[in-house]
């Protein structure tokens, strides 16, 4: 059974692999999503693997349940990523407390999108507003864990500026987080510069770009609007001109994800986090060619 902490891959020899997965609406699915990640670690061997925590519902249940079987039955080093949506701090502590029970030991500590009906974040009452506080109190309760976090290459929507939302990341650090991981982006230029100025505000823990392979236009303007993250104007062009063409999409967004990637790892990034969308093929194909 792996129970390797995060921190302690950093500083090994050589970049750090990492796919992440979003847990499946289905028990059938969830099998399914078990038999790729083994079929991943057989030939790619990530450094860990994390599961999303879902809007509600089974699919937050199914999370904790796919991380415990990542790293007990597949021997991966598995993070549950928990929000503050819906949740009150006992409630979050007893999800980590039995997370830790299995031998988990590796948190993504995070805020959370409002939930589709709402415009702004409320806490619940006896939850949490923001995810440092959700990082302090994990710190405060004493669990043998490391703890991540997220950060924003191109500033968090909610934030007044670069340097406010910088300064959240440097709370996050000093609140207990031993790592962090961006939002998707899809200009190196913009994680260089965030990590410039993060070392120079102070700054110490490693700072892994998060890469989303585009396998979908549709999809990833989606996602683009809620994290506040552009597509550079040459890559939406190229993808205007192929969207008819899902195969030719997959494959644009697959050329332009190694081009980044491996610009990111000559830059000294400290590895790859891949947001998978379950889609197996963009990171093996990714992956197969930076390695």
């Amino acid at each position: 059974m792996s129970s390797r902490r995060i921190s302690d891959l950093h500083g090994l020899g050589g970049p750090i692999f990492s796919f992440e997965f979003f847990p499946p609406s289905t028990d059938e699915a969830a099998e399914r999503l078990m038999e790729t990640v083994a079929e991943l670690k057989a030939v790619h061997a990530p450094d860990f693997v994390s599961v999303t925590y879902g809007a509600g519902g089974s699919t937050r249940s199914r999370t904790r349940e796919l991380v415990i079987r990542f790293q007990n039955e597949l021997d991966l080093t598995a993070m549950a990523h928990i929000t503050c949506v819906g949740h009150t701090a006992s409630e979050l502590g007893e999800i980590v407390e039995g997370l830790v029970a299995e031998g988990v030991v590796n948190i993504l500590a995070l805020r959370g999108d409002p939930p589709n009906d709402e415009q702004s974040f409320e806490a619940v009452p006896g939850g949490f507003a923001h995810a440092t506080e959700l990082i302090g109190y994990l710190r405060e309760r004493g669990f043998p864990i490391d703890i991540g976090a997220a950060c924003y290459p191109e500033t968090h929507p909610e934030a007044m500026n670069r340097d406010d939302d910088l300064r959240w990341s440097l709370v996050k650090e000093a609140e207990g987080a031993g790592f962090l991981i961006t939002q998707l982006f899809f200009d190196d230029r913009d994680y260089f510069d965030f990590v410039e100025r993060a070392r120079a505000a102070g700054l110490g823990i490693p700072i892994i770009p998060g890469i989303m392979p585009i396998t979908n236009v549709a999809q990833v303007k989606r996602f683009t609007s809620m994290c506040g993250a552009k597509i550079p104007d040459p890559l939406l062009e190229r993808l205007r001109s192929c969207r008819d063409d899902p195969a030719l999409v997959m494959a644009t967004g697959i050329e332009h994800a190694i081009v980044q990637c491996r610009g990111l790892l000559a830059g000294g990034a400290p590895g790859i986090h891949f947001y998978t969308l379950n889609k197996s093929h963009a990171t093996r194909s990714i992956l197969a060619a930076i390695r």
